[in-house]
């Protein structure tokens, strides 16, 4: 409703309608309470899965004849099943735009053994803000790698540690299993059409109170999601070798228990990646054609390096306010031909925005699409 070029600028949309619909659903939402936008966007998203799980997903045999009559309207179609006819084909391929899967690969330090990959769903990915390092600014590349950085799991069961020692005992005597050190890491398996990436900003002091984060994460316009992908072990593209060389370049040091790259090693000389997400254009491994907007210049890559997982901003929430009161505001691209313009919105207020402006703003959701790259079929 807000992309519709047919509404006027005097009309105010109400989502009053909308809440009432997930009412339905069995959410309970006061209109009279503050709500929480990445708790409200989650309640959307389990509501659209929820509303998929509902359909009937097999059509009776008996119907497929009066599939293929294009015809015939769905409507004036009588199942068999006494149900509602499903469509035969889904716009959004039986998942929504923002369904993502994550990756959690476990490693058994002392064979090498790897268990069997893990997959979690995700509807957005809930970043954590590391601690700041003095004199360094704190970019979104910090929190994705903070977020699949790799930790350590102790007294972990590993089977192929057990067969080994079985092997060396003889007279078939029986042993205990073996419990080592495994090291875990997330990775994303399957990235969305639209990416939101959440900015925890509620922390706890000392004593257990609340406390905001309040200090500024740096974005871009556009996000390069290559070195967060999971990839299947084997001969590696010329693609993943530079995935892998830049996630060694920029993971920062050792945060929470978890390992990483310190961040002052050195570099040999030509190794610095292309695009830093969040780098600004000051710093000397982002040059400044990257900040600039419109289209991200592929062409300025090797074809080896044009990156594959391309986003672009598309919104941005901020949250003014303390963590028991506030006022939530969004930053949207402008419907339309005026892509390039963008829009500040407070309720009923609306007015024009500049794109430094956006990524001057305090995120607490971004919200990105995807764009295709060099290469890349049309969906």
């Amino acid at each position: 409703a807000l992309s519709c070029q047919e509404v006027t600028e005097d009309d105010v949309l109400d989502a009053s309608c909308l809440l009432e619909v997930l009412r339905m659903n069995r959410w309970q939402i006061s209109s009279f309470e503050e709500q929480d936008a990445h708790e409200l966007f989650h309640v959307l998203t389990s509501s659209l899965e929820d509303e998929r799980d509902r359909q009937p997903r097999v059509t009776h045999l008996f119907d497929v004849h009066s599939l293929e009559q294009p015809e015939i309207v769905q409507k004036q179609i009588s199942c068999r099943t006494r149900g509602c006819l499903p469509p035969v084909s889904n716009h959004w391929k039986s998942q929504h735009p923002f369904h993502g899967r994550l990756t959690s690969n476990m490693v058994c330090k002392h064979c090498e053994h790897q268990s069997p990959v893990r997959f979690d769903t995700f509807d957005s990915l809930s970043l954590s803000i590391p601690a700041a390092v003095w004199g360094r600014p704190m970019t979104l590349d910090h929190c994705l790698h903070h977020f699949i950085s790799s930790e350590s799991v102790k007294d972990v069961v590993c089977d192929n540690c057990t067969k080994i020692q079985a092997e060396r005992i003889l007279n078939g005597q029986s042993i205990e299993n073996q419990r080592t050190t495994f090291v875990k890491q997330l990775k994303l398996g399957k990235l969305p059409q639209c990416l939101c990436i959440h900015l925890q900003r509620l922390s706890w002091s000392n004593q257990g109170t609340p406390l905001k984060r309040h200090e500024h994460v740096q974005f871009n316009e556009f996000l390069v999601m290559d070195i967060y992908k999971y990839r299947v072990p084997g001969p590696k593209s010329c693609q993943e070798q530079l995935s892998q060389k830049n996630s060694e370049e920029t993971t920062p040091g050792i945060k929470d228990g978890r390992a990483g790259k310190p961040p002052d090693a050195e570099q040999p000389a030509g190794t610095k990646p292309l695009f830093m997400n969040g780098a600004s254009s000051s710093s000397s491994s982002s040059p400044s054609f990257l900040m600039s907007p419109g289209t991200f210049p592929l062409a300025a890559f090797p074809e080896c390096r044009a990156p594959l997982y391309l986003y672009r901003l598309m919104a941005v929430v901020v949250h003014h306010g303390d963590m028991h009161s506030g006022h939530f505001v969004t930053f949207r691209r402008a419907p339309g031909a005026r892509g390039s313009q963008w829009l500040w919105i407070s309720d009923e207020s609306v007015r024009r925005a500049s794109l430094h402006e956006v990524l001057a703003a305090s995120a607490y959701l971004l919200f990105y699409e995807r764009v295709h790259g060099r290469g890349q079929p049309q969906s």
